[in-house]
């Protein structure tokens, strides 16, 4: 449920400027959902905002922009990859930041350009891409929910004082949307935390699932079908062995030769997720991602890709001149000859 005449009048102002220039340097389409996000917090009074501040929950990457729509990336550096983390696919765009080890939320974009709903991940941890919200303000609250239901157990003063404050945030966040959800708490989060599942996703080791029509060299199921650790365990045991590696990349551009770009794509997703520092697995994702893209007819995808292999090593998250306090995360993830954690969606 959205409310009604939400938008503030900065939001209306910059909504024009904010969206032709993701569309100009990203080719992305901005959906409604993100703009009703700025409302929300364009409107919000020194409670709410505390309130969300205490939650470790910050806008970022393309809510950057709203400040200044024409705002430029420091020399020599590609806009595409501000608030671009080392692990994140290229079909992810930050918009949040916040919470424990690295956690940022992204917009989806599927098909290179259109919004498909929200991903989150903890970059700094061996958790996978969460699919389970569907807007920016859907996922914030259930940022909103876990810190209440974090509460549950407190009975001190100031556990009284934050649980009144997330209180009004919460009624703050329901006008806007998520009102028709009564449950609180943990009740929130056990009705909406797995919500939304994108059965027409390819299984890929990040856990959020590629939209490709072809043929898999394993045959991939959808995501959520397979049995992930075991997936991972093989995927890992392929990128160990130098020629098994190469083995799948051949296979991987064999195929991509012959008009089929599905193997590439999720090889390519598979190797960028897992490359962990090796610059064989860099290059690999670098070769195969950009021309799967373009395969696809998906040339946004593409460039981000190329741009991401570009700047990989930054060490923080932010390029845009002057006045962005500089996030780090360029942390690549921990190297592992065993398959880690299973890649399902971070809690």
């Amino acid at each position: 449920m959205h409310g009604e005449n939400t938008e503030c009048p900065r939001a209306t102002t910059t909504r024009g400027g904010v969206a032709a220039r993701v569309l100009r340097d990203w080719g992305f389409e901005l959906p409604d959902a993100l703009f009703r996000f700025w409302t929300f917090l364009e409107s919000l009074g020194p409670v709410e905002s505390r309130a969300l501040g205490e939650m470790d929950v910050s806008p970022a990457g393309v809510m950057d922009l709203f400040a200044d729509p024409a705002r430029g990336p420091r020399a020599g550096i590609d806009v595409r990859v501000h608030g671009r983390y080392y692990r994140d696919p290229p079909e992810f765009l930050t918009f949040l930041h916040g919470g424990s080890d690295g956690l940022h939320h992204g917009l989806w974009f599927d098909d290179g350009r259109t919004h498909r709903g929200v991903a989150s991940y903890h970059t700094h941890d061996g958790g996978g891409v969460d699919m389970s919200a569907a807007t920016p303000l859907e996922a914030v609250r259930a940022l909103l929910e876990r810190c209440w239901r974090d509460l549950d157990d407190e009975r001190s003063d100031e556990a009284a004082a934050r649980r009144a404050r997330l209180g009004r945030l919460r009624e703050h966040l329901t006008a806007h949307e998520t009102g028709d959800r009564p449950e609180t708490g943990l009740a929130y989060s056990r009705a909406y935390d797995n919500s939304v599942r994108h059965r027409d996703r390819v299984t890929t080791l990040d856990g959020a699932g590629a939209l490709v029509p072809g043929e898999t060299a394993l045959g991939r199921p959808a995501q959520h079908v397979v049995d992930e650790y075991r997936f991972a365990a093989h995927m890992h045991a392929v990128f160990e062995d130098p020629a098994e590696l190469e083995a799948a990349v051949a296979e991987a551009r064999r195929r991509l030769a012959a008009g089929d770009p599905t193997e590439a794509l999720v090889l390519g997703r598979d190797l960028h997720w897992a490359s962990c520092g090796d610059p064989v697995r860099e290059a690999a994702a670098a070769e195969l991602l950009p021309a799967a893209y373009r395969a696809l007819d998906r040339p946004a995808l593409a460039a981000v890709a190329e741009a991401h292999h570009r700047h990989r090593d930054l060490p923080h998250v932010d390029v845009l001149e002057d006045g962005v306090a500089q996030r780090p995360g360029r942390r690549r993830c921990r190297r592992v000859s065993s398959p880690g954690p299973s890649p399902r969606p971070a809690a």
